[in-house]
């Protein structure tokens, strides 16, 4: 069970898209791929995922490449079982590039509230260091930092 569970309401609905950025912001695979079912069935870009040894193993090579990767995710709709976010995220190549990636997500819940369907359509764009908007600490993002849209993205 990984509450809470469908069919959500706006308020449980919330709360699991700020459980799942806090579990992405922690980068820790393993952990993170509990949230979703043994079978459970990604597209993430033009990569096509099954099952959490698999969802593992993308979010170690993922978090290997995107140096200090930090996120936020933001409600977009919601009905019964399924959620659909908009978020961005930012990072840094190995050669000291900077990014932020823009991206919706579309998900689809088992009954016991762990993910079984996950969509994702993401596009990154280059920026300076200097046009960073996600400066806390490495980790979940605090309660009272700002979110996309209160940062205008």
């Amino acid at each position: 069970m990984r509450p809470p569970l469908p069919p959500f309401t706006e308020e449980t609905a919330i709360q699991k898209v700020r459980a799942a950025e806090d579990a992405w912001n922690r980068r820790d695979p393993e952990a993170t791929a509990l949230a979703y079912t043994k079978d459970s069935v990604w597209r993430n870009r033009d990569q096509f995922i099954t099952g959490r040894t698999e969802i593992a193993e993308f979010l170690t090579d993922k978090w290997a490449k995107e140096n200090e990767y930090r996120l936020i995710k933001e409600l977009f709709a919601f009905t019964g079982n399924r959620i659909a976010v908009r978020y961005a995220y930012e990072f840094h190549n190995v050669h000291g590039d900077w990014f932020r990636a823009y991206g919706n997500e579309n998900w689809i819940f088992a009954e016991n509230g762990l993910m079984q369907r996950r969509f994702a359509s993401i596009n990154d764009v280059p920026i300076a260091e200097a046009d960073r908007k996600f400066h806390w600490p490495q980790g979940p993002r605090p309660l009272d930092y700002a979110g996309l849209s209160d940062l205008g993205l």
